[in-house]
């Protein structure tokens, strides 16, 4: 049996879909499980158990010559079951033309007439139904359990890498989002830094994020001017970065894939919403988890994914956040 499993999104939406990867694999132990995943994002499931090849779409260069390439690939593979967990009509696409006997997939792709099942998926705000709960569903009927949670396999050599930045007592800071109204303002970062520096002042504050979020993170290192901030952005891969936040005392994190990263380690996380809400269901799994949001106002939640700038102009939902920290 040939399986295939497409989430093409951001980084935290494919840890998102960890566990219908894990349930695909737990159901059809002997099928060969292939996942299909934006370019970028591939060393996100490297020494993933289950999965045997990992299909990459580069979206930056050529994007749709790409996805008719994409296409012919899937269609020669011959898939026997293709699940998209995207509500997109490009991998909606690759869903209904790949000539897999089970075409799965949401209702809401444009192309879910393709499909052989379609599948509701509802985001109201009201029922608090995470989303790996709602991506679970589409492999329901095969067999697949609707409480798994997100998991990230660091390989020893990843462990090997972080250790010595874990000598000492440390926290995890995340600060970046790729949406603005997201991303908790700089100034409120550094209100908490200095709220944990009093609080525990021997220990190390790590600033984590891609290549795309050095600047952000050494502009706030630099207004601290502590030995104790450092500045990893861009230094470490996924998965060293999960294997770092996996020991952090906590992390602190916005809406974002960060978050998503904690809850697939079992992290203590602490979690900031700014224009988003918990109850979309894309709230923290660990164990140990805190929400910090601005309740009752009216203008919040402002949309699913954010926006460039507060569309009322004030960004009250961050600017009002309560940092502090207590012991």
């Amino acid at each position: 049996m040939k399986i295939l499993i497409i989430q093409t999104a951001f980084i935290g939406d494919v840890i998102l879909a960890t566990p219908l990867i894990q349930e695909a694999h737990r159901c059809f132990p002997n099928a060969q499980l292939d996942v299909l995943v934006r370019k970028g994002n591939e060393g996100l499931l490297q020494n993933f158990i289950g999965i045997s090849n990992i299909l990459i779409w580069n979206k930056q260069n050529k994007k749709h010559q790409n996805l008719w390439i994409l296409l012919s690939q899937i269609r020669k593979e011959k898939y026997d079951i293709v699940v998209n967990i995207q509500r997109f009509a490009a991998t909606g696409l690759l869903t209904g033309l790949s000539g897999s006997k089970e075409r799965i997939g949401f209702k809401k792709n444009p192309f879910s007439f393709l499909f052989t099942q379609k599948i509701e998926h509802d985001i109201h705000g009201k029922d608090e139904i995470h989303e790996t709960v709602r991506n679970l569903k589409l492999m329901k009927s095969l067999g697949a359990n609707e409480t798994a949670k997100p998991i990230l396999y660091p390989a020893q050599s990843d462990y090997s890498f972080v250790q010595n930045l874990k000598a000492k007592t440390y926290y995890c800071i995340a600060p970046t989002s790729v949406w603005f109204t997201k991303q908790v303002p700089a100034a409120k970062w550094l209100e908490l830094i200095s709220s944990l520096q009093e609080i525990d002042k021997d220990s190390i504050i790590y600033l984590l994020g891609g290549p795309a979020d050095k600047y952000e993170c050494v502009a706030i290192e630099a207004q601290i001017k502590s030995e104790n901030v450092k500045t990893l952005a861009g230094k470490l891969s996924f998965l060293q970065t999960a294997a770092l936040i996996k020991d952090a005392k906590r992390n602190f994190v916005n809406d974002s894939a960060p978050m998503h990263m904690a809850s697939a380690m079992n992290a203590p996380v602490t979690a900031y919403y700014c224009s988003t809400i918990p109850a979309f269901g894309f709230g923290p799994l660990s164990d140990v988890s805190k929400i910090v949001e601005v309740l009752n106002l009216s203008c919040r939640p402002c949309g699913l994914h954010g926006h460039k700038a507060c569309p009322e102009g004030h960004f009250k939902c961050a600017l009002h956040l309560n940092m502090t920290i207590s012991k």
